[in-house]
Protein backbone atom coordinates (compact mmCIF):
# COMPACT_ATOMS: atom_id res chain seq x y z
CA UNK A 1 0.00 0.00 0.00
CA UNK A 2 1.24 3.56 -0.79
CA UNK A 3 0.94 5.74 2.08
CA UNK A 4 2.41 8.43 0.79
CA UNK A 5 -0.96 9.15 -1.35
CA UNK A 6 -3.08 9.06 2.20
CA UNK A 7 -2.79 12.26 4.82
CA UNK A 8 -1.41 11.81 8.16
CA UNK A 9 -4.96 12.38 9.47
CA UNK A 10 -6.19 9.25 7.32
CA UNK A 11 -3.22 7.28 9.20
CA UNK A 12 -3.57 8.62 12.23
CA UNK A 13 -7.19 7.47 12.04
CA UNK A 14 -6.18 3.90 10.96
CA UNK A 15 -3.87 4.20 13.92
CA UNK A 16 -6.35 4.64 16.47
CA UNK A 17 -8.63 2.78 14.82
CA UNK A 18 -6.19 -0.34 15.24
CA UNK A 19 -5.16 0.68 18.66
CA UNK A 20 -8.71 0.91 19.69
CA UNK A 21 -9.98 -2.19 18.61
CA UNK A 22 -7.06 -4.17 20.30
CA UNK A 23 -8.70 -2.33 23.37
CA UNK A 24 -11.66 -4.07 22.78
CA UNK A 25 -10.59 -7.90 23.15
CA UNK A 26 -8.61 -7.02 26.19
CA UNK A 27 -11.02 -6.14 28.16
CA UNK A 28 -12.63 -9.42 28.06
CA UNK A 29 -9.57 -11.11 28.64
CA UNK A 30 -9.21 -13.71 31.76
CA UNK A 31 -6.41 -11.74 33.47
CA UNK A 32 -7.89 -8.43 33.30
CA UNK A 33 -7.84 -7.45 37.15
CA UNK A 34 -9.25 -4.57 37.35
CA UNK A 35 -10.39 -1.11 35.13
CA UNK A 36 -9.80 2.21 36.64
CA UNK A 37 -10.44 5.26 35.27
CA UNK A 38 -8.92 8.66 36.03
CA UNK A 39 -10.10 12.41 35.94
CA UNK A 40 -10.26 16.05 36.13
CA UNK A 41 -13.15 18.11 36.19
CA UNK A 42 -12.80 20.92 34.59
CA UNK A 43 -15.37 23.44 35.73
CA UNK A 44 -15.04 22.27 39.66
CA UNK A 45 -11.22 21.47 40.10
CA UNK A 46 -11.58 17.95 41.47
CA UNK A 47 -10.01 14.90 40.33
CA UNK A 48 -9.83 11.43 40.86
CA UNK A 49 -8.65 7.85 39.87
CA UNK A 50 -11.39 5.35 40.33
CA UNK A 51 -11.26 1.50 40.15
CA UNK A 52 -14.88 0.88 38.71
CA UNK A 53 -14.59 -2.56 38.07
CA UNK A 54 -12.57 -5.62 39.23
CA UNK A 55 -12.36 -9.29 39.46
CA UNK A 56 -15.36 -9.46 37.07
CA UNK A 57 -17.65 -6.95 38.60
CA UNK A 58 -18.39 -3.21 38.87
CA UNK A 59 -17.15 -2.00 42.04
CA UNK A 60 -19.98 -0.55 43.93
CA UNK A 61 -17.60 2.44 45.65
CA UNK A 62 -16.26 2.84 42.85
CA UNK A 63 -19.52 3.43 40.81
CA UNK A 64 -20.55 5.83 43.12
CA UNK A 65 -17.53 8.31 43.39
CA UNK A 66 -17.57 8.73 39.31
CA UNK A 67 -21.57 9.79 40.42
CA UNK A 68 -19.91 12.46 42.20
CA UNK A 69 -17.15 12.72 40.24
CA UNK A 70 -19.13 13.52 37.62
CA UNK A 71 -22.14 14.96 38.80
CA UNK A 72 -23.88 18.57 37.06
CA UNK A 73 -21.59 20.93 37.93
CA UNK A 74 -24.59 23.62 37.48
CA UNK A 75 -26.68 21.85 40.43
CA UNK A 76 -24.20 19.46 42.00
CA UNK A 77 -27.20 17.09 41.08
CA UNK A 78 -25.66 13.19 41.22
CA UNK A 79 -27.35 10.63 38.97
CA UNK A 80 -25.46 6.94 38.02
CA UNK A 81 -23.04 6.84 34.98
CA UNK A 82 -24.01 4.08 32.69
CA UNK A 83 -21.33 1.60 32.77
CA UNK A 84 -21.04 0.95 29.28
CA UNK A 85 -19.75 4.23 29.35
CA UNK A 86 -16.91 4.23 31.85
CA UNK A 87 -15.84 0.88 29.87
CA UNK A 88 -15.74 2.93 26.58
CA UNK A 89 -13.92 5.25 28.50
CA UNK A 90 -11.29 2.39 29.13
CA UNK A 91 -10.96 1.06 26.04
CA UNK A 92 -10.54 4.58 24.52
CA UNK A 93 -7.57 5.42 26.78
CA UNK A 94 -6.58 1.48 26.91
CA UNK A 95 -6.23 1.78 23.27
CA UNK A 96 -4.84 5.77 22.89
CA UNK A 97 -1.95 4.38 25.45
CA UNK A 98 -3.17 7.43 27.36
CA UNK A 99 -0.96 8.33 30.57
CA UNK A 100 -3.37 11.07 31.43
CA UNK A 101 -6.12 11.38 32.77
CA UNK A 102 -9.47 12.61 30.69
CA UNK A 103 -10.18 16.41 31.26
CA UNK A 104 -14.17 16.08 31.66
CA UNK A 105 -16.04 19.22 30.33
CA UNK A 106 -19.38 17.68 31.02
CA UNK A 107 -20.64 14.91 32.63
CA UNK A 108 -24.07 14.05 34.29
CA UNK A 109 -26.70 17.07 33.57
CA UNK A 110 -30.09 17.29 35.21
CA UNK A 111 -33.26 17.91 32.90
CA UNK A 112 -33.31 21.55 34.31
CA UNK A 113 -30.07 22.09 33.52
CA UNK A 114 -30.27 20.99 30.17
CA UNK A 115 -32.81 22.34 29.32
CA UNK A 116 -31.33 26.56 29.97
CA UNK A 117 -28.06 25.21 28.35
CA UNK A 118 -30.49 24.24 25.24
CA UNK A 119 -32.38 27.58 25.28
CA UNK A 120 -28.90 29.17 25.33
CA UNK A 121 -27.34 26.91 22.68
CA UNK A 122 -28.10 25.28 19.39
CA UNK A 123 -25.51 22.70 20.12
CA UNK A 124 -27.22 21.15 23.10
CA UNK A 125 -30.02 18.01 22.28
CA UNK A 126 -33.19 18.54 24.18
CA UNK A 127 -32.89 14.69 24.60
CA UNK A 128 -29.47 14.74 25.47
CA UNK A 129 -28.03 11.37 26.60
CA UNK A 130 -26.05 13.55 29.25
CA UNK A 131 -29.29 13.08 31.47
CA UNK A 132 -29.39 9.80 31.89
CA UNK A 133 -25.51 8.84 32.49
CA UNK A 134 -25.03 7.67 28.59
CA UNK A 135 -22.98 10.65 27.75
CA UNK A 136 -19.70 12.64 28.16
CA UNK A 137 -17.48 14.87 27.01
CA UNK A 138 -13.70 15.23 27.58
CA UNK A 139 -10.55 16.43 26.12
CA UNK A 140 -7.37 13.86 26.87
CA UNK A 141 -3.99 15.83 27.75
CA UNK A 142 -1.53 14.75 24.97
CA UNK A 143 -3.51 13.15 22.60
CA UNK A 144 -4.71 15.43 19.62
CA UNK A 145 -8.52 15.74 19.41
CA UNK A 146 -8.62 14.34 15.88
CA UNK A 147 -6.67 11.34 17.15
CA UNK A 148 -9.40 11.16 20.02
CA UNK A 149 -12.06 11.40 17.74
CA UNK A 150 -10.74 8.35 15.48
CA UNK A 151 -10.31 6.13 18.07
CA UNK A 152 -14.02 6.45 19.49
CA UNK A 153 -15.45 6.38 16.13
CA UNK A 154 -13.38 3.29 15.22
CA UNK A 155 -14.82 1.95 18.59
CA UNK A 156 -18.53 2.64 16.48
CA UNK A 157 -19.86 2.01 20.57
CA UNK A 158 -22.09 4.94 19.95
CA UNK A 159 -22.14 8.58 19.33
CA UNK A 160 -19.32 10.96 18.64
CA UNK A 161 -19.40 14.68 18.20
CA UNK A 162 -16.06 16.69 17.47
CA UNK A 163 -16.17 20.27 18.70
CA UNK A 164 -13.13 21.61 17.97
CA UNK A 165 -13.33 25.35 18.93
CA UNK A 166 -14.15 23.82 22.40
CA UNK A 167 -11.84 21.44 22.37
CA UNK A 168 -13.36 18.35 22.97
CA UNK A 169 -15.40 15.35 22.06
CA UNK A 170 -18.22 14.19 22.70
CA UNK A 171 -18.83 10.01 23.38
CA UNK A 172 -21.82 8.49 24.57
CA UNK A 173 -23.51 4.75 24.36
CA UNK A 174 -26.53 5.47 21.98
CA UNK A 175 -26.83 4.80 18.87
CA UNK A 176 -23.65 4.67 16.82
CA UNK A 177 -23.68 8.32 14.59
CA UNK A 178 -21.32 11.03 14.15
CA UNK A 179 -21.28 14.77 13.86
Amino acid sequence: MNLERFSRRTVLGWAAGAAAAWALPRGARAEERERTLAFVHTHTGESGRVTYWALGDYVPEGLSALKRLLRDHYSDEQHAIDPRLLDLLHHLHTGLGAREPFHVISGYRSPTTNAALAARSGGVATRSLHMRGEAIDVRLPGCDLTTLRDAALALRAGGVGYYGGPSFVHVDVGRVRRW
